[in-house]
């Protein structure tokens, strides 16, 4: 899915984020995850992409859904 800046109106390029501890950022949705690991209390992550204008600098991470 392409992600247009809302300043500059150019389409964004999902770029590598990273952080010095280097754990990888994931939405918690608090959904119950299916089979076992939902019985067992764990819920549903989601992976982040993040996306960066070439115009401007702006950052935006957005969770991935399957459509």
């Amino acid at each position: 899915m392409q992600h247009r800046c809302p300043d500059c109106g150019v389409t964004m390029e999902e770029v590598k984020f990273g952080m010095d501890d280097a754990w990888n950022p994931y939405v918690n949705t608090g959904e119950k995850r299916t089979g076992l690991l939902g019985k067992l209390g764990m819920n549903e992550r989601k992976d982040v992409t993040t996306v960066m204008c070439p115009e401007c600098g702006l950052l935006r991470q957005y969770a991935e859904f399957e459509e």
